[in-house]
Formats: C-alpha cells, sequence, structure tokens
C-alpha cells in the first residue's frame, strides 16, 4: 500500500478500487529505446512512472494508471531497439485512455511525460479532447527535464544545464529512481553543436555516436534526489490547488 492508503491500479483488487473514491488519475507516458550503455532502455517510462506514483502517494484519491510504455521515437531508433508508435497512434492511444476513465466517472487526469517525441502527440490529443469534452479537466508536465532545471538551484548542474538524452540530468535521475540500473562505469556522451533560435529535426546518430547527448559522467544521486524532490512538490501543490478551485481556474 502506498502512503495515500491505495495500489497503483494493476494491483488493486475491484474492492480497494470502490473503496478508494477516486475523483482523479495520474497518468505516466514513456518510451523504450536506446538510452547509451549505461542507462535501461525504459528510463524514459521509468522516470515518468516515479514522478507520478511519488505524486500520487502525497494527493487524496488519486488514481496511479499503469505508464504506457511505448511512445514516438522514430528520431532515435537508429540506435536499436526503439519501439516507436506513429504520432497519430499515440494521439489515439491517449483518447481512448481518456474515454475509458471519463466513461466510468473519472474526469481529472495529470499526465507526466518521460520523452521528448511524445510532446507532439500529447499537446494534440489533449487540445482535440478538452474541445470535444470540456467537463474532462487536464493538466500536463509535458517535459520535466526543462521544468527541473528551471526548479533546482543556479549551478546544480555542470554541463549543458544537465540536458540530453542520457545526459547529466536523466542519469541523475534514474541514480534517484532505481540506481542498480545504472552503470555509471559506461557512461559517455557529448554535447552536440546545434544552431541556435532554430531546431534542426535530426536524427539521433547525425549528432552523437554514442546514443548519449550531454555529460552523464556529471550525473550524481544528489542531483537527483534534487531534481526529484523539486517536481514531485510542484506536481503536489499543483494537483492541490486546482483541487481548491474544482479544476477551474478561471473562477
Amino acid at each position: 500500500m502506498n502512503d495515500s492508503g491505495h495500489k497503483p491500479f494493476l494491483r488493486m483488487t475491484g474492492h480497494e478500487y470502490h473503496s478508494g473514491k477516486f475523483e482523479k488519475a495520474v497518468l505516466a507516458v514513456g518510451s523504450t529505446e536506446y538510452h547509451g550503455k549505461h542507462l535501461p532502455y525504459g528510463t524514459d517510462t521509468l522516470v515518468s512512472e516515479h514522478i507520478a506514483t511519488e505524486v500520487s502517494k502525497r494527493v487524496e484519491g488519486m488514481l496511479m494508471l499503469p505508464p504506457i510504455p511505448f511512445g514516438m521515437s522514430a528520431h532515435y531508433s537508429e540506435f536499436p531497439i526503439a519501439i516507436t508508435l506513429k504520432t497519430e497512434t499515440l494521439m489515439h492511444v491517449l483518447q481512448e485512455v481518456f474515454d475509458s476513465l471519463r466513461k466510468h466517472g473519472i474526469h481529472r487526469l495529470l499526465i507526466v511525460n518521460g520523452h521528448d517525441g511524445n510532446i507532439p502527440a500529447i499537446e494534440a490529443a489533449t487540445n482535440e479532447y478538452r474541445t470535444q469534452h470540456p467537463e474532462f479537466k487536464m493538466i500536463v508536465l509535458s517535459a520535466w527535464w526543462v521544468t527541473a532545471g528551471q526548479l533546482v538551484p543556479e549551478n546544480t548542474f555542470e554541463v549543458w544545464n544537465g540536458l540530453g538524452h542520457a545526459g547529466e540530468g536523466e542519469t541523475s535521475m534514474m541514480l534517484r529512481v532505481d540506481p542498480s540500473l545504472v552503470d555509471m562505469s559506461r557512461a559517455q556522451g557529448v554535447v552536440p553543436d546545434l544552431p541556435e533560435h532554430v531546431e534542426w529535426k535530426w536524427r539521433f546518430n547525425e549528432i552523437t555516436p554514442y546514443g548519449v547527448t550531454g555529460d552523464p559522467t556529471k550525473a550524481t544521486p544528489e542531483k537527483g534526489r534534487l531534481m526529484n524532490d523539486a517536481l514531485v512538490n510542484l506536481l503536489v501543490d499543483q494537483v492541490k490547488m486546482f483541487d481548491e478551485k474544482n479544476w477551474d481556474i478561471t473562477k
């Protein structure tokens, strides 16, 4: 049992669900793709699921849904093996999850995204769905790796503000989530020389030979703790604020 008295949904009995009085849910959306020689393929899923789980422990009436382990990973697929969905497919999956929750009376959802390739699908799916079903309220953490860099103390990171695929920030988070899955002896990355102000649409092997960007060798468990705590505290505070306003911040 977690701290709020309920289990993750996959481990819950029907009796436990009915007695839990769940009014909202949290959904982690991740990916399964190469994260260098030092991190697991499920890093994006594991990190987003961890954040979502920590939030659900501290928010009353929040159902912890199973994570979605596949995302839009085509741009990372030059490194084996990326299990990738099309953006349209992920949109449909998300909206059918929304339909399922709405059918059973859960109209409030927090989405924690763990992968950059999912952002367009989540953005389109949530905007479309809210237009069609305005009673279904959602808040989204689209890019935890960016938000964390804005929340932790200045100079926490040593390279590239902690950014990068399997870089300093993400490796630090995995050292917080499950250090047994991290092999720091094999950590190796590169900071790519990318243009400013415009986005070059790269394939990942064009900007790194390692399947890693940033510098994972600078990762530490303490940096991971700072990121994790800042993100979880932010989301808990935001959900509680939305609850106080009945998920209508226009009033």
